[in-house]
């Protein structure tokens, strides 16, 4: 028996759509004030590490 395979690219859309829904309820709960302090200090941390990295490494789109 095999499986169906998708394409590398609609992989990589699936996830993301995993991750945009976590991050989008991550954030619903960060407003609402249902995250333990400590998380949201994580939540802190990470997105300083992400913006310095943005900052450091630019994503160049293909043309």
């Amino acid at each position: 028996m095999t499986a169906p395979t998708i394409s590398r690219e609609q992989a990589i859309r699936n996830a993301r759509a995993v991750l945009d829904r976590a991050l989008d309820r991550i954030a619903r709960d960060r407003a609402e004030g249902r995250l333990d302090p400590a998380a949201v200090d994580r939540l802190r941390l990470a997105e300083a590490r992400y913006a310095r990295r943005r900052r450091q490494h630019p994503v160049r789109h293909a043309a």
